[in-house]
């Protein structure tokens, strides 16, 4: 029984230590909490995480300020590196993880970085603030940050 006890806590330790990554999940976009220095925030944006092997797969889904549609995706590996992405505006991505809760990404069109975002998730993994500068998916310069909610 005491072996049994044992493992058991042996096990919870180490699902805990391999727990998912903090950023996958659907995220919401919390219009109240988004502030731009330069630039329109989105009208409204989704953000969907998932996890494929070692790699997060990035889906980004909304409405600009304009009325245009947002939408691009990208895989990237969980602990930072050179990635793949699917968006007319940039044709490079690569990522790299400072802190467990945090990761910072680069946006590259023609070898030339031309974005870059700053994300954290909260200490109650509630919510995500991306802090953002350089020229947005449409096209626009911009400098601000969202905020999302977990769903």
């Amino acid at each position: 029984m005491r072996y049994v006890k044992s493992l058991l806590v042996l096990l919870g330790f180490a699902a805990t230590m391999f727990a998912a990554d903090p950023f996958v999940g659907t995220w919401k976009m919390n219009s109240a909490k988004s502030k731009f220095k330069m630039g329109a925030a989105p009208k409204e944006q989704t953000v969907t995480i998932g996890e494929s092997g070692s790699d997060l797969t990035v889906n980004v889904m909304g409405t600009a300020a304009d009325g245009s549609a947002i939408a691009y995706s990208y895989t990237v590996p969980a602990a930072g590196g050179v990635g793949k992405i699917n968006s007319a505006s940039y044709d490079g991505i690569s990522g790299k993880r400072p802190g467990p809760k945090e990761r910072e990404m680069n946006y590259t069109k023609g070898g030339k970085e031309v974005f870059t975002t700053h994300s954290k998730v909260s200490a109650d993994g509630k919510s995500l603030t991306v802090t953002s500068k350089g020229l947005n998916v449409i096209g626009k310069n911009v400098e601000g940050s969202i905020t999302y909610d977990k769903k």
